[in-house]
């Protein structure tokens, strides 16, 4: 997990929050969770961001599965508390961003038309699944060409059954995550202590 140099924040790095939302609390609907400190630490980044007029991307997943709690016009839809809070906040621009599918870059408004509109090359990438939204986020934005911080600590995903009988934990997905996003190139992989330590420097 640790980085060869520290991570460079700039002012115009984003903060992009993944589908921190109510429906994801619903553990018999999702299973075993990892990382229950990954809250803390997207609410710690969050408070920097707004605090020093960086860029903040909220991303809501407005589910079509019939069964999901995160489909629209039911509460599991809305933000966490913390993340509804927060909407508006801060000096600098804010952008919320919708979809359906598991990139932020496939959403409404088109993310990545934003940040090139707004000059933004480098980006934070946070949330919910660590391996799913949050990783399919994170390896588009590096192949659009875009610097990737992905703070692992302030992610969390839940234990998944594959093909052949095959069980992950939680903790080994997000482990996977990592190992494939920074050892393939997709993205940096960091913590919220370090990129704390970078936006203050």
């Amino acid at each position: 997990m640790n980085t060869q140099t520290p991570p460079v924040v700039t002012q115009d790095t984003a903060l992009v929050v993944v589908d921190v939302q109510q429906g994801l609390e619903e553990s018999e609907h999702w299973g075993r969770r990892n990382n229950p400190a990954a809250d803390a630490h997207i609410e710690t980044l969050l408070d920097v961001w707004q605090t020093t007029g960086r860029p903040v991307v909220l991303v809501r997943h407005d589910s079509v599965e019939p069964l999901s709690p995160l489909r629209p016009g039911q509460p599991g839809n809305g933000f966490k508390g913390y993340v509804e809070e927060r909407r508006g906040l801060g000096a600098g621009p804010q952008l919320l961003v919708t979809k359906t599918v598991n990139s932020a870059f496939y959403g409404t408004p088109d993310l990545d038309a934003w940040f090139r509109a707004s000059g933004i090359t480098r980006f934070v990438v946070v949330g919910i699944q660590t391996n799913m939204c949050v990783e399919t986020t994170a390896r588009m934005g590096g192949n659009l060409g875009y610097e990737v911080l992905f703070a692992l600590d302030a992610t969390y995903t839940f234990d998944l059954e594959g093909p052949f009988g095959w069980r992950q934990s939680a903790d080994e997905l997000a482990r996977a995550t990592a190992v494939t996003l920074h050892g393939g190139g997709f993205a940096t992989v960091t913590t919220t202590a370090e990129l704390v330590a970078a936006a203050k420097r």
